[in-house]
């Protein structure tokens, strides 16, 4: 996209917290791509355990959530995807690289009942690198605009910037992308609206009506590099669902690999953090981009993000700093990649469009309650600002469509 904690104190405990046969001639690739820091193996030379450590296959987790049509639905999906495996060995290798941030994308996105196919949408956005801010452009591997991030609630300054913040960004984008979903009832629509502005599609969709199923890829008149985010991302999905037909091997990710957080209640540099957890400083600053001048502030959520097995010797670390001291509660880590409960909000990827502020943080009526709509009310709109979702106010009053008008009276928290 190119547009979308504080910590609590918490006590020293663990939270135990990435279609036709013929072959295409080879293009080039889609854009540019930076090296991403390469995430130790932290296994690699240790002794051997009794039991091998578990491994996650993330793949057949994608497969079972994938909502969107296959790698038949349309030529272009087919040389999208070859052009992605057009060197199989190149592209295993990054798969390798972004597994850890992959796998943490995807359960966040089975936590907030996103399709399975938006787990690789970094890959679309940015090959999952966290791309450094720059005057006015988009940053992260989210590519978030420094406008959209605000409107998202995502700090964007000198010292911190949000867009790069794994957890934060990931959080709100996934909680975007299920609030198009909910409005546009099309997954489809919620990755034009990510691209291009949700207003604009609902304005299309306004006009030409909602997309039928087929063809896979809507062809309402939206511009061609919003059409082909579409595609790619469809693209990246077929390989996922086939790789044998692609002549690729995708990779697994052992346990101790997986990224969780630790919480820390005071400041520490990323030098300090990186030699108490054993780990390289390059690796552990490419996985927390967004403390920008090294030091992980909480008054940025104070949350480091890093390997499951270095997180539990940084905690070991800093518990046995603090044991005596008045400063025992230092940091915690999560049992799973935990996402912050951060509101919701907008990006894209190949161009910039409007998007909008983050939800208030309003709780839904215990009351049944009346809303007059006025100008420029929209369900979406009101959903946000009621902390309800689109669907409940459409039961709650009968609508059909997402239509409503100036003076109509809405009932806001009928009893499901």
């Amino acid at each position: 996209m190119k547009h979308v904690l504080r910590p609590l104190p918490l006590a020293l405990s663990l939270l135990v917290a990435a279609c036709a046969t013929a072959p295409i001639p080879e293009a080039p690739p889609p854009r540019a791509e930076a090296p991403v820091a390469q995430v130790p193996d932290v296994t690699a030379g240790a002794p051997a355990s009794p039991q091998a450590p578990a491994a996650t296959n993330v793949w057949d987790q994608l497969r079972g959530s994938f909502a969107m049509a296959d790698c038949a639905a349309d030529p272009a999906i087919d040389t999208w995807a070859r052009r992605y495996t057009r060197s199989p060995k190149r592209f295993e290798a990054q798969m390798r690289r972004i597994l850890p941030r992959l796998v943490y994308v995807q359960e966040s996105a089975q936590r907030h009942g996103v399709a399975g196919e938006f787990a690789l949408l970094p890959w679309v956005e940015s090959h999952f690198n966290p791309v450094a801010p720059h005057k006015r452009r988009a940053a992260g591997m989210w590519q978030i605009m420094p406008g959209t991030a605000r409107h998202m609630g995502l700090d964007v300054g000198r010292d911190y910037d949000g867009r790069l913040d794994v957890p934060a960004a990931t959080d709100k984008v996934m909680t975007l992308l299920k609030d198009y979903h909910d409005y546009f009832q099309d997954w489809r629509l919620a990755d034009y609206a990510y691209n291009a502005g949700r207003w604009g599609v609902d304005r299309l969709v306004n006009r030409e009506g909602a997309p039928p199923a087929e063809p896979a890829v809507p062809t309402l008149p939206v511009r061609a590099s919003t059409r082909q985010h579409l595609v790619k991302l469809m693209a990246i999905a077929c390989v996922v669902r086939d790789p044998a037909r692609f002549h690729v091997t995708l990779p697994t990710l052992e346990q101790s690999r997986h990224l969780v957080t630790v919480q820390l209640d005071r400041r520490l540099s990323l030098h300090q953090a990186a030699r108490q957890a054993g780990l390289p400083r390059a690796a552990l600053a490419d996985l927390n981009a967004g403390y920008r001048n090294g030091i992980v502030d909480t008054r940025h959520g104070g949350r480091l993000l890093l390997p499951r097995q270095q997180a539990e010797q940084l905690r070991t670390a800093l518990l046995a700093q603090a044991v005596g001291g008045p400063g025992d509660r230092v940091a915690s880590v999560s049992a799973k990649p935990s996402l912050p409960d951060l509101g919701d909000d907008d990006p894209p990827a190949t161009r910039k469009a409007e998007h909008i502020p983050a939800t208030p943080t309003v709780d839904a009526p215990a009351q049944p309650q009346t809303h007059v709509v006025r100008r420029g009310d929209t369900l979406f709109e009101l959903a946000r600002h009621y902390g309800v979702k689109v669907a409940q106010l459409k039961r709650w009053n009968h609508l059909e469509g997402n239509a409503i008008r100036i003076g109509q009276k809405l009932t806001v928290g009928a009893p499901d």
